[in-house]
């Protein structure tokens, strides 16, 4: 019993504190309220009729105001980031140029390999001469020159090396028999049977095929980029670009196409 009545009093204690800070506060408020400044505050607004909710309705709609500005702006800007277009057919013209231009410069070297039945100071290039455990392309050593239509002649920079290079060429696929004429070499180059020339021009047929091949892998490549960026470009600017790749690729065709048959003209003559 004892405990409850000291329980009741301490509740009645905590609730006479809490009501004198209450009244302190609704003084406190009284005496804002009374104050000049807080009542012009206060005061009706011309555009509401409702004292503070005038002020509050005034916020509300600066608020609004502000929220809608915020997201227009961001819409805006997203509109922005979609609509910008990632110009890419420099990039892919260029990368597609330059894969079929090696491919055809490759041609080129190979084309130069193939013995004909006239004498030419690069059908030599690819042959390798060996000097001091080392192995060098044949241009590198010597000084290859066109004596007639069926001779060459060959001069290494160093005199010494004469007989590598004469070993070199004799080993090489060509069926040249060469001679050693003081410091340099001279190199009959044989005429060409039915068969060399028949066999010849199968290589050529050959290589022709695989340029081609390396010139469409290269086409193919640059269309699979472009289909991948399509999503960003419009369908005209994606049909221009894969024009302009196509037209690269026929370009290159041509060159390769006329490469071979010039080489098969030479074989044949």
């Amino acid at each position: 019993m004892a405990i409850r009545l000291r329980r009741a009093l301490a509740s009645r204690g905590l609730l006479s504190l809490y009501g004198a800070r209450y009244l302190s506060g609704i003084s406190s408020l009284t005496s804002l309220i009374s104050n000049p400044s807080v009542d012009e505050l206060l005061r009706p607004n011309p555009r509401f009729n409702d004292g503070l909710g005038g002020f509050k309705s005034d916020f509300y709609f600066l608020d609004r105001r502000g929220f809608a500005k915020g997201k227009k702006q961001k819409e805006q800007n997203d509109g922005d980031t979609v609509q910008a277009d990632v110009n890419i057919g420099p990039t892919v013209k260029s990368a597609a140029t330059s894969q079929m231009e090696a491919a055809v410069i490759a041609l080129s070297r190979e084309l130069s390999k193939l013995r004909t039945g006239r004498a030419s100071a690069g059908m030599l290039d690819h042959i390798m001469v060996e000097i001091g455990g080392v192995k060098m392309a044949l241009n590198r050593v010597a000084v290859v020159s066109v004596i007639d239509a069926q001779t060459l002649s060959v001069t290494p920079y160093d005199p010494t090396s004469i007989k590598s290079v004469e070993h070199a060429i004799i080993s090489s696929p060509l069926s040249i028999n060469p001679t050693v004429d003081g410091q340099r070499i001279i190199a009959p180059i044989p005429r060409l049977t039915k068969e060399n020339v028949q066999a010849l021009c199968k290589v050529v047929a050959k290589s022709a095929e695989d340029v081609k091949q390396s010139i469409r892998r290269a086409r193919q490549k640059a269309i699979d980029t472009i289909k991948k960026s399509a999503s960003s470009m419009s369908k005209d600017d994606v049909k221009r670009l894969e024009k302009e790749v196509d037209e690269i690729t026929k370009k290159f065709t041509k060159s390769a196409d006329d490469m071979c048959k010039a080489k098969e003209k030479e074989i044949s003559s």
